[in-house]
């Protein structure tokens, strides 16, 4: 669902940044587009915390994750996502640039609503200090007291390597004239 919408975004702020670099008609709704596209992305890059299993945080996510909690229950509901994205796609469906991303967006809208019927919502990733393993205890073991056993250093040292020569088995004879 997030993945959809983040892709969604790149759709609509290039097309968005493709209308503004050429002038197109109407290249006031593509910065707007930009701007939503940037607005979406701040708030669709952190992950949320999973039900079942584990969430890997995305790099830097922890910053935004803390904007995004600052709004509390706005953006934690995915009925208001839904809302958000619908109504930020429609001003970008004017222009044939952007008209994929807004296409995208409303997809990623719909799929907020059903995940909002069904009683989902965004949960922040919260760390968990970590454990100091204790020495002696479960997970570390003492080191071994003793060390392995080693050959003598006289035994350790590399020998030359001894050259053997080989015998022809075909005799060879010298002609002299």
């Amino acid at each position: 669902m997030r993945s959809l919408a983040t892709g969604c975004l790149v759709v609509l702020v290039t097309g968005g940044i493709v209308a503004v670099a050429a002038q197109f008609k109407g290249w006031q709704f593509a910065a707007y587009a930009i701007a939503a596209g940037v607005f979406i992305c701040l708030l669709e890059y952190p992950r949320g915390k999973r039900k079942k299993g584990s969430t890997m945080e995305r790099c830097g996510q922890k910053y935004l994750t803390a904007v995004v909690k600052v709004f509390g229950p706005i953006t934690r509901n995915y009925y208001v996502r839904a809302i958000l994205h619908a109504a930020l796609a429609v001003p970008a469906g004017f222009l044939l640039s952007t008209i994929l991303g807004t296409a995208c967006l409303g997809i990623a809208s719909a799929i907020y609503l059903l995940a909002a019927i069904r009683g989902e919502e965004w949960n922040p990733i919260e760390q968990k200090p970590q454990e100091r393993p204790q020495v002696g205890g479960g997970t570390i073991k003492q080191p071994p007291a003793m060390p392995p056993p080693r050959p003598p250093a006289d035994a350790r040292k590399k020998q030359p390597a001894e050259v053997a020569s080989q015998e022809n088995p075909i005799p060879v004879t010298v002609e002299t004239e």
